[in-house]
């Protein structure tokens, strides 16, 4: 699956570089796993958050920073971090162009695309730092708002990784 991973450089209302990209964060961070959110108003999203906040920890003891990119303005971001205090990047993509870069799954047609409320999709990538460049080592492209990989799964995908590369 590998590809190369599209560097971006995104607002960043939580904690970590502002603004936010790939190439910012430390050489020790070996892995980034993003989490592409639907809207500011998706329930299951606000949850998802809620639950990678409460479970970071085990991500940083994979060498994996955590972010969160919602398709919304910089304000919509900023009220997502005073209610949920993130220990984590979270980013405004307000244009939702590198949500697009990495293929966040819309439906619906035309009216998806025209509000990401009826049609864009969760998505996590899971982008693999080491070596000559970031790569893309795991994606899961939600097919419906309740289609997200557990954490359990994305901590063991992190583990496989870091086997196969010993």
């Amino acid at each position: 699956m590998d590809s190369q991973a599209v560097d971006f450089s995104l607002p960043n209302v939580g904690p970590g570089p502002d603004p936010f990209s790939l190439s910012a964060l430390p050489d020790d961070v070996s892995f980034v796993v993003i989490f592409f959110q639907r809207d500011f108003y998706c329930t299951n999203c606000r949850s998802q958050v809620q639950t990678v906040a409460d479970r970071v920890g085990d991500f940083h003891d994979r060498d994996a920073e955590v972010v969160s990119v919602l398709p919304e303005p910089r304000e919509r971001a900023a009220e997502w971090q005073s209610n949920y205090h993130l220990p984590y990047p979270l980013l405004a993509d307000p244009e939702a162009s590198v949500s697009d870069s990495y293929d966040q799954p819309v439906r619906f047609g035309i009216l998806g695309r025209f509000s990401d409320f009826f049609g864009r999709m969760p998505e996590v990538v899971i982008v693999d730092r080491r070596g000559s460049g970031p790569q893309i080592a795991y994606v899961h492209q939600g097919r419906s708002t309740f289609d997200r990989p557990e954490i359990d799964d994305l901590l063991a995908e992190l583990d496989d990784l870091r086997v196969d590369s010993e």
